[in-house]
């Protein structure tokens, strides 16, 4: 899995901030960790299959938190559709 796409200004670090941009379709990729909590992640998922957006798993929480350059694990991850005004659990 390409986690190396979560290498840019516009990335999403959360799970909050990922169901934002998800609500708010400004979400072009979701990335999922595996062991992350079955509902949570169940429930991303469902969101962005039903607007059309890509999903990747990571194997990881810890992976998915490295790939975001934020020293502990994340649960989910998303590249925004447009780069805008920081948004909180946004990663510079």
């Amino acid at each position: 899995m390409p986690l190396n796409e979560l290498a840019v200004p516009n990335r999403l670090v959360g799970a909050r901030s990922v169901r934002r941009a998800l609500q708010s379709g400004n979400l072009k990729k979701l990335f999922l960790a595996a062991d992350a909590r079955a509902s949570l992640v169940e429930d991303l998922q469902k969101m962005a299959e039903e607007a059309g957006i890509k999903v990747e798993w990571a194997e990881s929480m810890a992976i998915l938190g490295r790939a975001c350059a934020i020293g502990r694990g994340a649960a989910a991850a998303g590249i925004a559709s447009r780069k805008g005004p920081p948004v909180a659990g946004q990663g510079l």
